[in-house]
């Protein structure tokens, strides 16, 4: 769970307990491991820019539609994960990947 304005006024959100990022993108709220899939570095100190999540390790970006990471490094994709708002709160669905829905 986490706090939607807070969200709105950082872009970035760690979820307490879980190895998670919640983030706010272009007016879309997202779900995602906090861990790289390619290099394995905290996503939580990368940065939003055009709809992908940048690696502060490397150059390399994830599409915040699907996880897709950029063309041409050999990665599996980002796991998004099932957001849900209820008032003012972002809900997270852990028990599912977002294409599973």
């Amino acid at each position: 769970m986490c706090d939607l304005d807070r969200l709105k006024a950082v872009t970035i959100v760690r979820v307490a307990g879980r190895d998670m990022l919640v983030i706010w993108n272009e007016g879309d709220v997202v779900a995602c491991d906090r861990v790289c899939p390619h290099e394995q570095a905290d996503l939580g100190r990368g940065r939003v820019e055009a709809g992908r999540l940048f690696c502060p390790r490397h150059a390399a970006s994830f599409d915040l539609r699907d996880g897709a990471i950029t063309a041409g490094w050999p990665s599996p994709p980002l796991r998004l994960y099932p957001v849900r708002i209820t008032g003012e709160q972002v809900w997270v669905d852990t028990g599912m990947r977002q294409s599973e829905r």
